[in-house]
């Protein structure tokens, strides 16, 4: 798959099939659309792409109220861009395009953005879209105005309805729900695979080894991640089976960091052959399996070492009863 940050880049396609969104997590309803689209792509002997925004729009919205002493909130993110991009390659897609969402993207009206980013930008000849899609300034877009267009400029729009798992509405809502709920086999039936998170391995504080416990430190890119806490977790990318481990992800009350998000893996069992050092600069998934308690706050270095080695039973413990 190709990736594009903003629209003005010679490789890419000249004609498409696209769909549009934040594709938060790229759970089990958008699995269904970006099937769709590639089936239609396929019919249609088109490049399928996904047009994707970063920051979130609701990020960016939320950060100019705050600039004006404004109380707003934004969703707490599933996934950092590097997961998401290889879930939209996993799913078939050719194409990727991010744009960055700023204030000259939030004031396109509807048609500018219709002219300016899907005809004259990315060539679209489909557009498939959720029954609840909106677009540009104001969220003044919606389906019949991408149809009329469509209509007009010679390109076909369809639009998608929810999908259901189980009567329930799949939606990057619910699965920020589960996630916030500790409820990580929800999470895994709205997303169709455990919840993971994966990037590069890098040099952290190595408080971890003084305390007996070396860690795999990931950095999760946005300060509000969906999922905090302490989990189970298997860890993928070290050995040719999965390593069982015990993470915490977050913001690491007990030792001051400015709150910056890490993920912290402590692998139960470390395969000889990497060596002490072996693990950094690899790229590993950690997948979240069961959320054990959220973050705490230990009065001393001695209490978070006990707290580690307790957490680190109930993870033995609970692959023992999974088997």
């Amino acid at each position: 798959m190709k990736v594009f940050r903003g629209i003005e880049h010679p490789g890419i396609a000249t004609a498409c099939a696209l769909t549009i969104g934040s594709f938060d997590g790229v759970h089990r309803g958008h699995q269904a659309m970006l099937a769709l689209l590639t089936s239609e792509a396929r019919h249609r002997k088109l490049a399928s792409c996904v047009l994707s925004f970063e920051p979130h729009p609701r990020d960016y919205f939320a950060a100019l109220a705050h600039a004006a002493g404004r109380e707003a909130t934004a969703p707490a993110r599933i996934a950092t861009l590097r997961d998401k991009l290889a879930e939209l390659e996993r799913c078939g897609i050719d194409q990727a395009i991010v744009l960055r969402f700023d204030a000259r993207l939030a004031a396109l009206t509807p048609q500018a953005f219709i002219d300016a980013v899907l005809r004259r930008g990315l060539g679209v000849r489909y557009v498939l879209v959720g029954d609840d899609f909106r677009f540009g300034a104001r969220r003044a877009g919606d389906y019949a105005l991408l149809d009329a267009a469509g209509d007009a400029h010679g390109f076909d729009v369809a639009r998608m309805q929810s999908y259901e798992v189980h009567g329930q509405r799949v939606s990057s809502s619910a699965v920020r729900a589960a996630l916030a709920a500790g409820e990580m086999g929800r999470a895994a039936a709205l997303l169709g695979r455990p919840y993971s998170i994966s990037g590069h391995v890098l040099h952290g504080r190595k408080l971890g080894r003084t305390l007996g416990y070396r860690t795999l430190n990931l950095r999760f890119d946005h300060p509000h991640p969906a999922a905090m806490g302490i989990f189970v977790v298997a860890v993928h990318g070290l050995s040719e089976t999965p390593l069982p481990g015990v993470a915490s992800l977050g913001v690491r009350p007990t030792i001051e960091d400015g709150g910056r998000v890490l993920l912290e893996t402590h692998c139960l069992d470390w395969p000889q052959a990497l060596g002490p050092e072996g693990g950094y600069g690899r790229v590993v998934r950690v997948e979240l399996l069961h959320k054990l308690h959220d973050e705490r706050k230990y009065a001393t270095v001695e209490a978070l070492r006990e707290g580690i080695a307790q957490d680190a039973a109930q993870a033995r413990a609970w692959f023992a009863a999974a088997r």
